[in-house]
């Protein structure tokens, strides 16, 4: 029998109300009941800094390997970002960063779905691109299609935080298929 799958989900807003935010509770309720889902926080990583990585100390400091614990647990990861400057938001590259040193980096080649949602007309391509050198580095295996970029947040959602688009809705679910099949490779 094969054990339940287990996906992490990491938000790059850290506002309240965030469209991304509710684009990631919609997508943990969209996977089936028996994958895990778990949200993993990171508003209190310190910023990267080597010195406080290993090797030059012996531990990290605990809220980064509470984080790292969460992330080492996952088969696969859900990432939803805005786009901060045609790019990746600071908080999030920095949990990044810090998930990504090491040899027992909890990142390194599993499978990862990018979405993102925005008010702007993009919705979130550049963002999007600028994370492909990261999947790179980190040897991780992007579900690249279909792309989940929603432009005009504010006219998709309503003020429960539920998505009133079917076909984005389709498509988000496409993806998460997508990442599951991934994730049993």
């Amino acid at each position: 029998m094969e054990r339940n799958r287990r996906i992490v989900g990491l938000c790059g807003s850290l506002r309240k109300g965030s469209y991304n935010a509710m684009l990631l509770n919609i997508a943990g309720n969209l996977l089936p009941d028996e994958i895990d889902f778990e949200i993993a926080h990171f508003d209190d990583l310190p910023v990267y800094n080597a010195d406080y990585d290993l090797p030059a100390v012996e531990t990290r400091p605990e809220s980064v390997t509470k984080f790292r614990n969460i992330l080492a647990s996952a088969d696969a990861f859900i990432i939803v970002s805005p786009e901060y400057n045609y790019s990746i938001p600071g908080g999030l590259k920095n949990a990044i960063d810090w998930a990504s040193r090491g040899k027992d980096s909890p990142m390194l080649h599993k499978p990862v779905a990018l979405m993102g949602a925005t008010q702007g007309q993009w919705g979130t391509v550049r963002m999007q691109t600028a994370f492909l050198p990261v999947f790179t580095f980190l040897n991780m295996n992007p579900v690249l299609q279909p792309e989940v970029l929603i432009a005009q947040a504010q006219n998709k959602f309503d003020e429960e935080g539920n998505l009133n688009d079917e076909r984005t809705l389709d498509i988000i679910k496409k993806k998460l298929e997508n990442l599951i099949k991934a994730s049993r490779v």
